[in-house]
């Protein structure tokens, strides 16, 4: 992607240097990146945003790629995730900027939306609806006694378990595994050679997805390791007690939502009746659009490179 005309440098932001890959002249589309992620994830977005007269912004989050990567759990909370979103608005000349989140980033969106709204111009997210603290579904706590302790979040609570499983296995091949998912049931990931065992089966990339673009992602894990996006994970009951202030906020942003019906976040116990049936309207009034993409599973924004950037685009295009 260096041939494409992306640029890349450092900056500092609330206490610890930051990667940004960037492209392009105009109002700022800051795009961020969910686990087990990268900038690269928005390659396609970033030229195609660029290319219609946006500055396109995508960093690699705390504890992810070329970003610094505190080793203390508790410096990734909530507040240190959004803090590092101020702080590189501010770092690139800008009041507000649009906001388009994946996963995890659309997690710290939707909580910059809430602490920040004043930052944000529009807001476009994928795949993980708008979570109210008052419902506490996003708890390790809550998801263990709903899917077991095998559920991939129970089995990241632990620091350096699940690491040590990772470590295993080739990381160009856990990465075809997490990218290549298709199950939209609940994520399970096995403890000891089960896991293994099944980390060793031939996987054939789909057509949206390179092995030049697999060894990029496992070249930056292999330098980093996990932890730094497992302990995003490890934060959620302490985030939920943080947000206590905010148990009832309502999101005042102007919003698009996008998701895949194959994807398993739109699968989460009670997610499809929150987001079809008057919740997550209620909880996001200024909710533009919810869109579901038939067939698609959950790194939507790699599979429809070309929808999701229309989408984008589309929607931003009107403020």
């Amino acid at each position: 992607m260096e041939g494409e005309g992306i640029e890349h440098r450092m900056v500092e932001v609330n206490g610890i240097k930051m990667h940004l890959a960037e492209k392009g002249e105009g109002p700022v589309v800051l795009f961020l990146h969910g686990f087990p992620e990268l900038w690269y994830s928005w390659r396609h977005q970033i030229l195609s945003l660029a290319a219609r007269g946006y500055r396109a912004v995508a960093p690699d989050l705390r504890g992810y790629g070329d970003t610094e990567a505190p080793t203390d759990v508790s410096a990734y909370s909530i507040f240190h995730l959004v803090g590092d979103l101020v702080a590189l608005i501010n770092s690139l000349g800008q009041e507000q900027v649009f906001v388009v989140g994946h996963d995890w980033g659309a997690l710290v969106a939707w909580n910059l939306c809430v602490f920040r709204p004043d930052k944000v111009k529009a807001l476009v997210n994928l795949s993980v609806p708008f979570l109210p603290r008052n419902q506490g579904l996003w708890r390790a706590d809550t998801l263990r006694k709903i899917y077991g302790d095998d559920f991939y979040v129970s089995r990241f609570q632990e620091p350096g378990e699940v690491e040590a499983q990772f470590a295993q296995v080739d990381t160009a091949f856990l990465m075809k595994r997490f990218l290549t998912s298709r199950n939209p049931g609940p994520l399970i990931i096995p403890k000891g050679e089960e896991f293994v065992r099944r980390a060793n089966k031939d996987i054939t990339l789909p057509s949206w997805l390179s092995e030049d673009d697999i060894n990029y992602f496992a070249s930056k894990f292999i330098k980093t390791g996990f932890a730094g996006g497992l302990n995003y994970y490890r934060n959620m009951n302490k985030n939920w007690e943080l947000s206590a202030p905010w148990d009832d906020i309502q999101i005042k942003v102007p919003t698009k939502f996008i998701v895949g019906d194959q994807d398993l976040a739109y699968h989460f116990v009670g997610i499809k009746d929150y987001i079809h049936k008057g919740g997550f309207r209620r909880d996001v009034p200024f909710l533009d659009d919810v869109i579901v993409m038939e067939g698609v599973a959950h790194f939507i924004n790699q599979e429809k490179p070309e929808e999701i950037s229309n989408y984008i685009y589309e929607f931003i295009q009107k403020f």
